[in-house]
């Protein structure tokens, strides 16, 4: 089964702002100047929360590449997960933290969250992740 949608007007735009790489699309041979986002571990499993409890972990990452590392914005995939992520640029060799938060309230069960990070990075989205089984106090 497919499903296509269709707007009105058949032009796209692409925000500039979110796509700031020096290399351009047509030519990614050099790396010069690029970010690179690695983190020590795209995934945390709180196991375990009661229902009710607010839990958070820490993601480091480092900036790998030879460019600073600008974090444009990061968002979860539903309310009860909100990440906080550093406002300044990180240099070439520097690292940082991803805080994720995560509400347990209403959430009984296994749930499987997503924050994804939009950056100067080639590609500039990535995706962290947490799990948890919440279960009843």
């Amino acid at each position: 089964m497919a499903f296509m949608a269709c707007s009105g007007s058949s032009e796209k735009k692409l925000d500039a702002d979110i796509v700031n790489n020096p290399v351009s699309a047509e030519d990614t041979s050099s790396k010069e100047g690029v970010p690179m986002i690695v983190f020590d571990k795209d995934l945390h499993d709180f196991g375990r929360v009661y229902e009710g409890e607010k839990v958070t972990y820490a993601f480091r990452f480092q900036n790998t590449g030879t460019g600073d590392l600008i974090i444009r914005s990061a968002s979860g995939s539903c309310g009860c997960t909100v990440p906080e992520y550093p406002k300044e640029p990180i240099k070439p060799g520097g690292d940082g933290f991803i805080r994720v938060s995560f509400d347990s309230r209403g959430r009984i069960g296994h749930n499987e969250k997503q924050v994804t990070l939009i950056a100067n990075t080639i590609p500039n989205n990535t995706v962290i992740s947490i799990t948890a089984d919440v279960t009843e106090k």
